[in-house]
C-alpha cells in the first residue's frame, strides 16, 4: 500500500479561509510533523540570487572557505567544513558543508552576547545583500505561518510575535558534494531540528525523507517552488508533543546521480534567547500529562543540543 503523502497547502487559501488553512496545517503537523506550503509569495528573484551566491561560495577553494571557519564558535556563524556535524548519537559525520547567517543586531542590543556578528566572504561580492535578503523574507514568512499555528492551538493569533521577536534564527546554506562510491555515512543522518519551525527551500536533488509514526521512511518531494515547513524540538516541547518534531534525514543519491551535488537552504526559526519554553496549559490534560514540568530558556536548550551534534 502506498504511503500517505504530506499535504501541499496553499497560502492563497490562508488569505480566503484563515481558520481552514490553520486547521489543515495543524493537522498535517500532528500527523507528520511536516507540511508543504505553496503560493507562499516569496520573490523568485530573491531566492535565485541567494542560491547563486550559495553556489558561488561553495565553488571556492577549500583553503579559502576555511578562512571563514570560527574555531570554537559552535558553527553559529560563517563556514563549517565538510565532515564536522553529526546527527545526535550517530557514529559517522554527515557528508555536507554549510554556512550560517544569523540576525543582524546593533551594538548594545540586549541579545548581542548570544548572537555573534555575521561573517561575509569577500570573494562573492553580492553575498551579503543576496543572502540576507532571503533571511529577511523567510523571517517575515515564518511569522505568518506561526500565526496559523497559534490559531490551530486556540491561542491569540499574535501569540508567537513577541517570543520570536529578535529571535536567534539562522539561515543555513547547505552543500552536499557529489557522493563517492561506498561512502562512509549519509548526506544528513536521521535527526530532529532544534528550533521552533524550519522553512526549507526545495533542493534540485531529491533525498529528504521523514520517519512516519508507523516507522516507515517517506520521501518528501515538494512541488517546484514550494517550501517544506517542519516542527522543531522547541515547538514540540512547548506543545507537549501535540505538534511533533519528526525524525528526518537526507539519503545518498542513486548511483546514476551520485556525481551531482545537492544544495538546500533551510531557515531555522528560533525563539529569543531568554524566552522561557514552558508547556502550554492547553496542551496538558489528565490523559496527556506535562512531559516537561521544568521550563528551560531557548538559549540553554539550544546549547544543550549543539553539544549533542558536536558543534559545541
Amino acid at each position: 500500500m502506498a504511503l500517505e503523502a504530506v499535504p501541499a497547502l496553499s497560502m492563497r487559501d490562508r488569505r480566503t479561509d484563515f481558520d481552514g488553512f490553520a486547521r489543515a496545517m495543524g493537522e498535517s503537523y500532528a500527523r507528520f510533523g511536516f507540511a508543504i506550503v505553496r503560493d507562499h509569495g516569496l520573490d523568485t528573484g530573491v531566492i535565485e540570487r541567494a542560491v547563486r551566491a550559495t553556489k558561488d561560495f561553495f565553488a571556492l577553494p577549500d583553503s579559502v572557505k576555511r578562512r571563514y571557519h570560527i574555531a570554537g564558535g559552535g558553527g553559529q556563524r560563517g563556514y563549517t567544513p565538510f565532515g564536522v556535524e553529526a546527527a545526535k548519537g550517530a557514529a559517522t559525520v554527515d557528508l555536507k558543508e554549510f554556512w550560517h547567517v544569523g540576525r543582524e543586531l546593533g551594538e548594545g542590543h540586549r541579545y548581542r552576547k548570544y548572537m555573534p556578528h555575521n561573517l561575509w566572504p569577500d570573494e562573492v561580492a553580492s553575498f551579503r545583500d543576496d543572502v540576507y535578503g532571503l533571511y529577511s523574507a523567510l523571517d517575515t514568512l515564518g511569522l505568518e505561518l506561526l500565526e496559523s499555528i497559534a490559531a490551530f492551538l486556540d491561542l491569540p493569533h499574535d501569540f508567537f510575535r513577541q517570543p520570536v521577536s529578535d529571535g536567534n534564527s539562522v539561515l543555513r546554506l547547505l552543500h552536499y558534494p557529489p557522493t563517492p562510491p561506498k561512502p562512509d555515512g549519509v548526506r544528513a543522518g536521521a535527526h530532529e531540528d532544534i528550533n521552533v519551525i524550519t522553512l526549507l527551500l526545495g533542493a534540485e536533488e531529491a533525498g529528504l525523507q521523514l520517519l512516519t509514526a508507523d516507522g516507515e521512511w517517506l520521501d518528501v518531494n515538494p512541488p517546484e517552488g514550494a517550501l517544506v515547513v517542519n516542527v522543531g524540538d522547541m515547538l514540540q516541547r512547548l506543545t507537549n508533543h501535540r505538534l511533533r518534531s519528526t525524525t528526518h534525514r537526507v539519503v545518498n543519491p542513486a548511483a546514476e546521480r551520485a556525481h551531482l551535488p545537492r544544495y538546500s537552504i533551510p531557515f531555522f526559526l528560533h525563539f529569543a534567547p531568554d524566552y522561557l519554553i514552558e508547556t502550554l496549559p492547553g496542551c496538558v490534560s489528565a490523559e496527556d500529562p506535562n512531559r516537561y514540568p521544568e521550563p528551560i530558556t531557548a538559549q540553554d536548550f539550544l546549547f544543550e543540543r549543539l553539544r549533542e551534534i558536536r558543534l559545541a
